[in-house]
């Protein structure tokens, strides 16, 4: 059963949501994301996607209040992503409340510096981010193209003992079109003990379904609940949450 994994994205301390990470297609949805995660709960959902899109552009994180007050209005398991740079970084995200942790540009940058993370914090705890944008691993906000190509650079990661990882099909992103389906399988026949969650496009309930029927273990998606496409009720006779 593909586990189920809300989204909030966050700018200026507002929920939105980007269309393929252009900071120029923002929608706003709400000014309280505190009441949003809330919302996600009330309908039976455990965990939740929080990004700082803010501190993916800034590179430090910028919104830790606002996942202080998620973590503080509700008992939902969320893991954190953007902006992550430094150890202070991380330990903020710790201390505001976040269970989890997405890393992606650092494991790029600085991949010593990711597996002392793994070690330290152990790999329950930690989120290889892979951002794919034309089959090479984008960072910082989307705004660089890196030179790794995605199953090298999942592969050594795997093999140093890493066990989720977040892949965002970035031309997906924010669009509705559909998820990349595709992408994932060739992910999981590489790697079928990974934990992968897919992210980008999910339009429907029925693209979460596809999913699932294509063994992926597990998805995020944010702009098809906010552009009322998905019916969260329904969300629970589909998989588990």
């Amino acid at each position: 059963m593909i586990e189920l994994i809300p989204a909030i994205d966050i700018i200026d301390g507002q929920c939105v949501r980007l269309t393929k990470g252009d900071y120029g297609q923002k929608t706003v949805y709400s000014n309280t994301p505190a009441d949003v995660a809330r919302q996600f709960e009330a309908y039976g959902f455990k965990r939740l996607h929080v990004v700082d899109l803010d501190g993916a552009k800034s590179k430090h994180i910028v919104n830790d209040s606002v996942l202080r007050s998620i973590t503080s209005a509700t008992r939902l398991t969320v893991d954190f992503g953007g902006g992550i740079k430094t150890d202070a970084d991380i330990e903020k995200a710790f201390e505001a409340g976040a269970s989890m942790v997405t890393v992606g540009s650092i494991a790029v940058t600085q991949p010593d510096l990711f597996l002392s993370w793994v070690s330290k914090y152990g790999a329950d705890r930690m989120i290889l981010g892979a951002d794919v944008r034309n089959g090479k691993i984008s960072i910082n906000g989307w705004k660089e193209d890196s030179d790794e190509d995605l199953l090298p650079f999942l592969k050594k990661y795997v093999e140093a003992g890493v066990k989720s990882v977040l892949c965002t099909e970035i031309s997906k992103d924010g669009t509705l079109s559909g998820p990349a389906i595709g992408l994932y399988q060739r992910v999981m026949a590489a790697y079928p003990s990974l934990h992968l969650i897919a992210s980008g496009g999910v339009s429907s309930t029925d693209d979460i379904k596809a999913l699932d029927a294509a063994g992926i273990p597990a998805v995020v998606f944010g702009k098809a609940i906010y552009e009322g496409r998905i019916n969260l009720g329904e969300l629970k006779n589909v998989a588990s949450q």
